[in-house]
């Protein structure tokens, strides 16, 4: 073990590279790890805004082939570049602000929203070794940073000082409290088994054979994976539990008060969940990196989780939204006792080694 931080020991050539260019100039230890994971966050955060920029264009996509039509067709191929101008058009409106606001609630909480929908990716394996850092409390960390969400659309509905917003506020601190309950259930069962809560140890463990992987574990393993797409599902605001942006109920919900690059926030914030929930299923239940050992460890991961993503899109575009009643009674009548009981039936099985 060097002196290095644990980051360099685990990214790849690049940042071994730079890191070793820094230290060569004669710069303090200190400013050399500044300067590093500078580079290595601004990374991050330009590969996750081309993530929310492809998602959009895709889901433009997704929607108008279930719906028998062509999508953007004009403006590049396929319309691609339709929506680079979408995101410069949001970085150049005017920002208006409603004079009856809570200035800093107002202001502070699409920064909340952003900062933690790119925080669960500190501990994300993207590949084999491709990790910022494998913490060993990986999966509570990203459970952990990922309810800030709540508190963002909380203060988002409070802030804007409009009935509608905090009606939209309010609904979404609801069913987020209420779904986190079985998705952290969901999750429980695959922790049981491995044993550790690092998100590289849980790939590790479903190494080898497809039928390793926890989707694949029967009983228990096809009902974890169907409970938590099921609450992911509502945790990403997605149709049917969108209930929080329900237009014809509360016009746009949460952010109605919202313009410009704080409105463009909380939108790349939904892409970037949406992204974290499928890539947390494809890790938990899909095997991760694992896969053929002649197709590169990230690219495994990047078509499971792009699957799980087009999964969750097509759920939009098929079903109708739930009313606020049927989704709060969905998730404390059956998903919160379908999770427990798979909970305790998982840990029976590991308990008398009935697994494999």
């Amino acid at each position: 073990m060097t002196g290095k931080p644990v980051l360099f020991i685990e990214l790849y050539g690049l940042f071994h590279w730079l890191y070793e260019k820094l230290q060569a100039t004669g710069l303090s230890q200190a400013w050399v790890n500044i300067i590093t994971y500078t580079a290595l966050g601004l990374a991050i955060f330009t590969l996750l805004a081309l993530v929310a920029l492809f998602l959009v264009w895709w889901e433009r996509k997704i929607s108008a082939h279930v719906q028998q039509r062509f999508g953007p067709m004009r403006h590049g191929w396929h319309g691609w570049y339709q929506t680079v101008m979408d995101a410069i058009k949001l970085l150049q409106k005017e920002d208006i602000l409603v004079d009856t606001r809570d200035r800093l609630v107002f202001f502070w909480a699409p920064v909340i929203c952003f900062v933690a929908a790119f925080s669960a990716y500190v501990v994300m394996p993207w590949g084999k070794g491709l990790i910022v850092a494998d913490l060993n409390i990986g999966i509570l960390y990203i459970m952990a940073i990922t309810t800030f969400t709540v508190i963002s659309l909380l203060m988002a509905g409070w802030g804007s000082n409009n009935k509608y917003a905090l009606l939209g506020g309010m609904r979404s601190a609801a069913q987020m409290v209420s779904y986190e309950v079985p998705l952290v259930a969901s999750v429980l069962v695959v922790v049981i088994f491995v044993g550790s809560l690092s998100m590289v140890d849980i790939v590790k463990a479903q190494s080898g054979l497809v039928f390793n992987w926890y989707i694949f574990r029967i009983p228990f393993g096809p009902i974890a994976f169907l409970t938590y797409v099921t609450a992911a599902t509502a945790e990403a605001n997605r149709t049917p539990f969108d209930i929080p942006e329900a237009e014809q109920e509360l016009v746009a919900g949460y952010n109605i008060e919202y313009s410009g690059m704080k409105f463009a926030m909380f939108f790349l914030a939904e892409f970037i969940n949406l992204f974290t929930v499928s890539a947390i299923a494809a890790t938990l239940f899909l095997g991760g990196w694992n896969g053929w050992a002649f197709i590169p460890s990230w690219l495994w991961f990047l078509v499971k989780t792009l699957g799980m993503v087009l999964l969750l899109m097509l759920f939009r575009w098929t079903y109708p939204r739930l009313r606020v009643d049927q989704l709060m009674e969905f998730a404390w009548k059956f998903l919160v006792p379908v999770t427990f009981a798979n909970l305790i039936v998982a840990g029976v099985f590991r308990y008398l080694g009935w697994y494999w």
